[in-house]
């Protein structure tokens, strides 16, 4: 998927998860279309053809993407799965990624979310990191951790002080919600799992401008959650995002809804009387004093 995904004109792609080894994911049927609400939900239970398999086909994409003169491309990131499986998919996945999520807020796996607590996290980072440097990789990947929409304040002022603390390369944020907005309207909406699409928009945002107080913007965040406009991109940057990343929306809008965002994005920044995405990243902060 990379290299099609890239071609297609993204910037970056993000692959997995990944866990250690293969497993099917939850039963089926476990993926569901809300079009009345630009929404999906899904309970995947990350399946995946495991570490082995991942790491055989990005180094493979990396020799393919290789060419006189310039080093291979990079595929990534890579999120791994919880506990100890972590370190074994660092280790088997590091050297190929350009930076590693660690997804600690997915929904549909039991105990997952607790992860996302001071102590829990501290603990995993601390692990990630030592397997990491294990690896002496020349230039070892940032690390980032995947945040889930349904944090209290408490929760997103811990995340914040241990992301400063361990040296985080950066955040995510977010992941799909286990909310139901009232507005739904889909014979789907009840359906168990992660709720992603137009309704998480709001939430997600509001995660991300109070994470990016919070680490006064000396960290890198990725604004994910209901994207499906230019203008849904410049508010995710606007509010501390310096990347920002889109899946649902492709489910309705399909490989042309990309140019379509860059095209819009761009013009919003001339509007707006920016240069550059870096200029606009954090400017709701700014502008608020």
């Amino acid at each position: 998927a990379p290299a099609a995904l890239r071609a297609m004109g993204f910037g970056f792609v993000e692959v997995g998860s990944v866990t250690p080894r293969p497993q099917p994911g939850n039963p089926r049927p476990r993926l569901f279309r809300l079009p009345e609400d630009g929404a999906v939900i899904n309970r995947m239970g990350f399946n995946n053809d495991g570490v082995s398999a991942v790491a055989a086909r990005l180094k493979s994409y990396r020799a393919a993407s290789a060419g006189p003169g310039r080093p291979a491309r990079r595929a990534g990131p890579i999120g791994v799965d919880a506990g100890a499986d972590y370190a074994e998919g660092v280790a088997g996945l590091a050297r190929f990624a350009d930076y590693l999520a660690i997804n600690v807020s997915s929904p549909n796996t039991p105990g997952l979310r607790a992860l996302q607590g001071p102590d829990e996290l501290r603990d995993l980072i601390a692990r990630v990191q030592e397997v990491l440097a294990a690896q002496a990789l020349d230039a070892p990947p940032p690390v980032l951790v995947k945040v889930a929409p349904d944090l209290t304040d408490a929760d997103l002022e811990d995340i914040a002080g241990v992301a400063l603390e361990t040296g985080l390369g950066g955040l995510i944020a977010t992941n799909t919600t286990t909310a139901r907005p009232d507005s739904l309207g889909s014979r789907h909406r009840q359906e168990a799992g992660g709720l992603s699409g137009r309704p998480l928009f709001r939430s997600s945002t509001e995660i991300l401008s109070r994470l990016y107080r919070l680490t006064h913007g000396e960290l890198p965040l990725i604004g994910v959650g209901g994207i499906a406009s230019g203008a849904d991109a410049l508010t995710k940057i606007r509010a501390g995002a310096a990347l920002v990343q889109l899946y649902s929306a492709l489910v309705f809008g399909g490989p042309a809804l990309l140019p379509r965002i860059k095209r819009d994005l761009a013009a919003g920044l001339r509007r707006q009387g920016f240069a550059t995405v870096a200029e606009a990243v954090g400017a709701d902060h700014r502008d608020a004093g």
